[in-house]
């Protein structure tokens, strides 16, 4: 469809194919593997992975994305382009890491598997390197530890987050303090 618009057009166009990505300020209920895995560890609740975690998933931090994107738009090259990180992990051996990083008591839950999910993601970047000069530089376990940071302090201020999936419970919900009127305004 964009080859299409860019004759009709006679515009410039770019198209990237985006992988897995994560970092802070992504939602807490997106559903996607890092948010959930995050939430439910930071709230000591079941890790719940679908089917028997042996699949596999690589993810790309988000300042790699942006800096795949603007190096694609910076080139004149205008096929498709794979934007991922082609580090590859099982989910079981990532909930275990994010288990980790987390300091959490959770307990990796297995549900049953979804029909239509992948057994491998890992995207081939050979063009992104060879036309763009770009690969991934954000370790994952860096970023992980930036997107926990920041899913913490989301926590903190909101004093919970639902998780989602089958089953899902509210974790346990604590009452903040009264607010103290301003003797002043009393």
């Amino acid at each position: 469809m964009m080859y299409a618009y860019q004759q009709q057009a006679n515009v410039d166009i770019r198209v990237a194919r985006i992988f897995n990505t994560f970092g802070p300020r992504m939602h807490p209920n997106d559903g996607r593997v890092v948010s959930n895995f995050i939430i439910q560890a930071l709230q000591d609740k079941d890790i719940t992975i679908y089917g028997n975690g042996e699949q596999t998933r690589s993810f790309q931090y988000v300042d790699d994305l942006v800096n795949g994107l603007i190096a694609l738009m910076s080139h004149d090259y205008t096929l498709p382009v794979n934007i991922g990180n082609p580090d590859e992990y099982t989910v079981k051996d990532f909930a275990y890491l994010i288990r980790d990083l987390t300091q959490s008591q959770s307990e990796i839950r297995f549900l049953p598997a979804t029909q239509d999910d992948p057994r491998k993601r890992k995207p081939d970047i050979t063009v992104a390197k060879e036309k763009l000069q770009w690969s991934p530089i954000v370790p994952v376990k860096t970023g992980l530890l930036k997107t926990i940071a920041y899913f913490r302090k989301e926590l903190e201020e909101s004093g919970e987050i639902e998780p989602t999936g089958p089953d899902a419970v509210r974790p346990n919900t604590h009452t903040p303090p009264p607010s103290r009127k301003n003797s002043a305004s009393a």
